[in-house]
């Protein structure tokens, strides 16, 4: 009996993740590269693409291959051929779908990272029984899929769910994006580090621990550093994470108003401090939902299937052609 296995391909800033995966969600086999410089020209990045697929389709039967599918961190068209705009590579309106047309002999599909990453949660994760989702992605910024009925919705040209671009303090902090006050700049990666960073410039003695764990070399800082350190019990790394979750509530409370979704599902590294996280922010989407105490609440819960969720939801988009 054929298998119908699709490869699923994730690209993100630093790496690029390849995998094949069954009907079940499940990776049988993996490959990775390393995400070629932004400087670099798109067809570089193609090429590590095709050298990917290239060892994922050495390590089954190819005729068991029904579709490839590639999640890439940016705009992705409404055509799902096209990438608008890449932040961290070369890529503006990149025909990536008809660059590889030649070089790849299946069907490939193009997609946004988070609406890959949303579906695989939607189809085999923590949001399988849910009609209407939010995912929010928290990592360096936030990325962000939603579902409806069922399906991903990708808006009318393709770029919905930028939800970390929402403006929650006017004129606050400057963003990538060229405006002030964003989502992500209050409740990101980057957020927590750029707070911890301004403590240690301040001279707090509070941060006297986090600033050890560094051995004093504080340009080693990261959100993983800080996420380990609330972990362990750090009183201070537990108050910064707490102040991302406030923030993350208050966005999400933003996002019930409009949607109106059963569950949040969040993922991304971030994620990576559980409950630590995710308290403060269902504390503070109570505290700022609409009609609260006269409406049903969603649930929020954190993503189930890590880092590879990208390249699952991705393989099974172009497998069922969704």
């Amino acid at each position: 009996m054929t298998r119908r296995l699709a490869i699923g391909i994730d690209i993100g800033g630093t790496k690029v993740a390849g995998g094949v995966v069954d009907e079940s969600g499940t990776i049988t086999h993996r490959a990775r590269r390393d995400t070629p410089h932004r400087s670099t020209s798109p067809s570089v990045v193609e090429d590590t693409i095709v050298d990917c697929v290239d060892e994922l389709r050495t390590a089954v039967d190819p005729a068991d291959i029904v579709a490839v599918g590639i999640g890439a961190a940016g705009f992705v068209a409404e055509d799902r051929a096209t990438v608008l705009f890449a932040p961290h590579l070369s890529w503006r309106r990149e025909p990536l779908r008809r660059q590889l047309a030649g070089r790849i002999p299946w069907p490939v599909i193009v997609e946004n990272d988070a609406n890959a990453a949303a579906w695989a949660e939607r189809t085999f994760g923590v949001a399988r029984d849910e009609s209407h989702v939010v995912v929010i992605t928290l990592g360096t910024g936030i990325g962000g899929a939603l579902i409806i009925d069922g399906q991903v919705q990708r808006g009318r040209f393709g770029t919905a769910g930028e939800f970390g671009h929402m403006q929650v303090v006017p004129g606050g902090v400057r963003c990538e994006c060229g405006n002030r006050g964003c989502w992500e700049q209050y409740a990101s990666g980057n957020a927590l580090v750029r707070e911890a960073r301004a403590m240690i410039g301040a001279g707090s003695p509070v941060v006297a621990d986090l600033v050890g764990r560094l051995g004093g070399d504080v340009a080693a800082l990261t959100g993983p550093v800080i996420t380990e350190a609330a972990r362990e019990g750090d009183p201070t790394a537990r108050e910064l994470i707490a102040e991302i979750g406030d923030w993350l509530g208050v966005g999400m409370a933003n996002l019930a108003a409009a949607f109106d979704p059963g569950l949040f599902v969040v993922g991304g590294g971030v994620s990576a401090a559980g409950e630590l996280l995710l308290g403060p922010a269902r504390e503070a989407f109570r505290r700022q939902l609409p009609g609260r105490g006269y409406r049903p609440e969603a649930r929020i819960e954190r993503a189930r299937l890590g880092p590879e969720a990208g390249l699952i939801g991705a393989a099974e988009l172009a497998r069922s052609g969704r």
